[in-house]
């Protein structure tokens, strides 16, 4: 097991049991509760759990590769490998974790199956023999009345792990028989879905704790027991044959998109993390950060949340995020001034955000390029504005909080140039990279045209070469050692140095931006290549550096690197345990929301809590992601609240007149499922900083809910101002967006800190909130001065679209059914083409209006017009015609608000002036 592996186990222990201040001895005394596998299996036993690991890593890496295709032998479609994928994960649940971690997870391990046995009995039809379903459910029981014990694995334990994994496996062996009798299930199929049901969801308990499967139990219960629901979510109910079919026989549920995509895209980018980091990425992001912020106010705070940025560069995990950084950070924030609570809270505010840190962010945006429909990249343009906004956000929370308490950063390393020689040298970097990559960029431009069939070899050899050259430059330097973060500091490392010990690790994060931003491969092709690299890069690190030193035994040096290596594979895997039985659970839930059609109905619930608000709807969907989110991890979490309420706020706002993009709806449900790794009181980023630091969990939570409230405001920001989100925005709008933006939340953050440059009065806390609203939504204040849309009859709607520009969008509020025949009311927006009258306009659009008594009705839709697209239909009634008209620039309003930001300024500066910081501190 790696030291990452050992801190990031130690600190999820202390989450669960409160303790902080934990020892290294104490930690390393808690590994075996880690959430990669609790069993502390040796000899032969553990060796073969590392080899199912290994072999779990390699196939992944085998499908994820053009190989396969390559030699016609060992191509597995989707549903196949998904099988495989869920056979190692399951297997390894219930083999890596003991039975019971709590007694009350014991009683639960036990209480399940007995339900889940009633229930599916409840839900076979006469025609269907019920025998066998106690012997299963009586099977699982008794695996968890036997015992489970941490040291070995129980001749029961793993005959349910390899049936488990054989459940899984169904689909594979047979899956051109399934496939001939879809529909129509036999007693066999019903024997493997009802054990691998409850298999599954004892894998989840051992994994994951209890909160998910408590909650895929309920949405089982609820497709059985529909008709004994409450009316307003009542249903036909499902049998048991409609379950087998549908949540185990097909891809409809957990053999689903959320298994899919982690089999596909997520298995890989977490393995290239693990690689990453067994490399030393990690060590070298964090030298790094604290050789060039260090010496700032607040300095090694600041290099936490960088170094945490970086980090999240290659790890979608807070937690791991957390205790990667967080042993060595925290201590030296607590050195320098910060408390035991913000040292920890500051570490888990920076943590958590790397989740939402492109490239690689959490398995969650890999879903939402199944779910929105959308390419990778497009999801990394959206989420990258927002990420860096709220990084840049508290850095300056950190420099608040260090003015406030007149700290000071530790000693430089060296004696800084003249300003001018540094910008000298910063603007010669910037010349340099820019000239580097478009060298790169038009070389392999001319590159792959020019050799076709070689272009992959050329480009593998230039790389290589780099690689080597940036190696032999970093042999030159010292060894990049992580010092004790608990001894005193004397100086920092010096930045040239520590830069350039490590350049080569930023060639594979380089590789994988590449192939998603450049070539537009795909997630998972993408990851393979640069996971590639990363493999070569382990392998041959140890032995070149060595060379170049002169200190080369190269038989040691090339099988430390294949130790590396097998290393990082099998961390690998052991952290995919958690994700892949995640996904697979929660596609029980996704499954059954679709077979029971429950998300109209919860449409309904929500309407009617919400009184049909946009912003309660909001309110509603992010209070139910931060409650699920205490117990589900951010992607399950993710997975249940968008399959529930997203299309419930698209289609809600649209009936409110807001037309929300999708993309905006899905990154507001992700965002709200990664705060509740912070929120107490569960937040288990915060407990595992605790652990860290020393301080008080829920106090540590509470710190880092108030440092983080600037990603909550994010969310409802970009809903409202889709501008945050870059779309439909080019480059130069998007770089002023950019800066606004950025100055708007640090604004904010000066707000909800109470210190700007003194302590805040009551009403210029009210002012800077004021003046940020408005920076970051001018729109709203201009609306209400010169509104942007004047109402006309419905009638009038010919003359309405001849007085529309051509490229604008005409407001049309309309009546009609949905789906299911129940009245709706929604706006839609019309694009208006070229035409010289009204009626040539409408035409164009693809619409056809009639007149009846003096009502407006839709006569025809143009199939895949512009009408139809935006959801017009047949006989439908137009209630309202908003036609737009020109307004002043929204932009005018920042005047004011400047202005009022130039007063506060005066007002604090004239303050700070007379009492100096420390006194306007205190």
């Amino acid at each position: 097991m790696s030291d990452k592996d050992q801190q990031k186990a130690a600190a999820v222990q202390a989450a669960a049991s409160g303790h902080g201040g934990l020892s290294q001895a104490e930690l390393d005394e808690l590994v075996a509760s880690s959430d990669t596998g609790g069993r502390s299996a040796k000899g032969a036993v553990g060796t073969f759990l590392m080899l199912v690991a290994l072999a779990w890593s390699l196939f992944q890496l085998w499908i994820a590769s053009p190989f396969p295709f390559m030699i016609g032998a060992g191509v597995f479609n989707d549903t196949e490998a998904r099988s495989i994928h869920l056979a190692f994960a399951v297997f390894l649940g219930i083999a890596a974790f003991p039975a019971a971690r709590t007694p009350f997870q014991m009683v639960l391990g036990i209480a399940i199956p007995v339900i889940l046995t009633a229930l599916f009995m409840i839900g076979a039809k006469d025609d269907t023999p019920v025998w066998w379903i106690p012997l299963i459910g009586a099977g699982m029981v008794a695996t968890i009345l036997l015992g489970s014990p941490k040291d070995r694995i129980p001749v029961w334990e793993w005959a349910i792990a390899i049936v488990g994994a054989a459940t899984a496996l169904y689909l594979f062996v047979y899956y051109v028989d399934i496939s001939s009798r879809v529909g129509a299930p036999i007693l066999q199929d019903f024997v493997v879905a009802v054990a691998g049901l409850m298999i599954l969801l004892e894998a989840t308990r051992r994994a994951l704790g209890p909160a998910l499967m408590i909650v895929a139990s309920v949405f089982l219960m609820y497709t059985v027991l529909g008709p004994q629901m409450p009316s307003i979510i009542a249903h036909k109910g499902n049998s048991l044959s409609e379950i087998v079919n549908h949540q185990w026989i097909t891809t409809e549920g957990v053999f689903g998109i959320a298994l899919g995509v982690s089999t596909s895209f997520v298995f890989l980018f977490v393995l290239f993390g693990s690689l990453l980091d067994k490399a030393g990425a990690g060590n070298y992001f964090i030298q790094v950060a604290f050789s060039l912020m260090g010496h700032m106010r607040g300095g090694p705070a600041k290099a936490a949340v960088v170094s945490s940025a970086m980090t999240g560069l290659i790890s979608g995990s807070s937690i791991a995020n957390v205790v990667t950084t967080g042993t060595f950070t925290i201590p030296l924030m607590k050195k320098v001034g910060f408390s035991s609570e913000k040292a920890g809270a500051v570490e888990v505010a920076s943590s958590v955000n790397g989740q939402i840190m492109p490239p690689v962010m959490g398995a969650a945006a890999f879903l939402m390029v199944e779910y929105v429909g959308i390419p990778y990249f497009d999801v990394v343009k959206h989420a990258f504005l927002p990420a860096l906004i709220s990084y840049i956000a508290l850095v300056y929370i950190v420099h608040l909080e260090a003015m406030k308490a007149g700290m000071e950063g530790l000693p430089r390393a060296y004696e800084p140039k003249p300003i001018v020689q540094r910008l000298i040298g910063i603007a010669f970097a910037i010349v340099v990279i820019c000239a580097v990559s478009m060298a790169v960029y038009y070389g392999m431009g001319w590159l792959r045209p020019a050799f076709p069939a070689t272009a992959g070899y050329i480009v593998f050899a230039l790389l290589t070469a780099v690689y080597v050259g940036l190696l032999y430059v970093a042999s030159k330097e010292p060894e990049l050692k992580l010092d004790d973060p608990n001894a005193p500091v004397t100086h920092l490392p010096l930045p040239g140095p520590t830069v350039r010990a490590g350049l080569h690790f930023i060639l594979p994060v380089v590789v994988l931006v590449w192939a998603l931003m450049v070539d537009r491969l795909s997630p998972g092709l993408s990851a393979f290549w640069a996971a590639s690299f990363m493999i070569f890069i382990l392998v041959t690190q140890r032995p070149l550096m060595a060379i170049f030193r002169g200190e080369s035994q190269l038989m040691h040096d090339i099988a430390a690197g294949f130790g590396d290596l097998i290393d990082g594979l099998v961390t690998g895997a052991r952290n995919m345990i958690g994700i892949g039985i995640a996904t697979a659970t929660a596609g029980i839930i996704v499954g059954a929301v679709s077979q029971t059609g429950v998300g109209s109905a919860l449409a309904d619930v929500v309407e009617v809590l919400s009184g049909g608000n946009i912003l309660a709807i909001l309110l509603l969907t992010a209070v139910l992601s931060l409650i699920l989110g205490m117990g589900l991890p951010t992607t399950a979490n993710y997975i249940v609240v968008s399959a529930l309420l997203a299309p419930v706020i698209v289609t809600l706002g649209q009936q409110n007149g807001l037309i929300v993009p999708l993309i905006a709806v899905h990154l507001f449900v992700f965002y709200f499922g990664i705060m509740a790794d912070v929120t107490p009181p569960v937040g288990l980023a915060s407990f595992a900083a605790a652990a860290v630091s020393g301080g008080d969990p829920i106090k540590t939570g509470v710190v880092a809910f108030f440092y983080s409230l600037r990603t909550a405001a994010l969310p409802f920001l970009f809903i409202f101002n889709t501008e945050l989100l870059l779309i439909n925005v080019g480059w130069g709008q998007g770089i002023f967006v950019f800066i606004v933006a950025t100055i708007a939340m640090l604004l904010f953050a000066a707000a909800t800190q109470g210190f700007f440059l003194a302590r805040n009065r009551f009403y210029e806390t009210i002012a800077l909130l004021l003046i940020a609203f408005t920076l970051f939504r001018p729109g709203f204040w201009m609306d209400m001065v010169s509104p942007p849309y004047t109402e006309e009859a419905p009638a009038e709607l010919v003359q309405a679209a001849a007085d529309t520009p051509q490229g604008e969008n005409l407001r049309l509020r309309v009546s009609g059914v949905n789906d299911l025949g129940d009245p709706v009311e929604f706006v839609a927006l019309l694009p208006l083409g070229e035409g010289a009258t009204g009626e040539e306009k409408l035409e164009n659009a693809g619409l056809l209006t009639r007149v009846e008594e003096d009502k407006m009705f839709v006569d025809d839709v143009m199939f895949d017009s512009a009408a139809q697209n935006a959801g017009l239909d047949w006989d439908q009634e137009v209630i309202r015609v908003l036609k737009p008209v020109d307004q002043p620039s929204k932009y005018w309003m920042f005047i004011p608000a400047l202005l009022v930001l130039g007063l506060i300024v005066m007002l604090q500066r004239g303050r700070a002036g007379k009492t100096g910081h420390k006194t306007a501190a205190a």
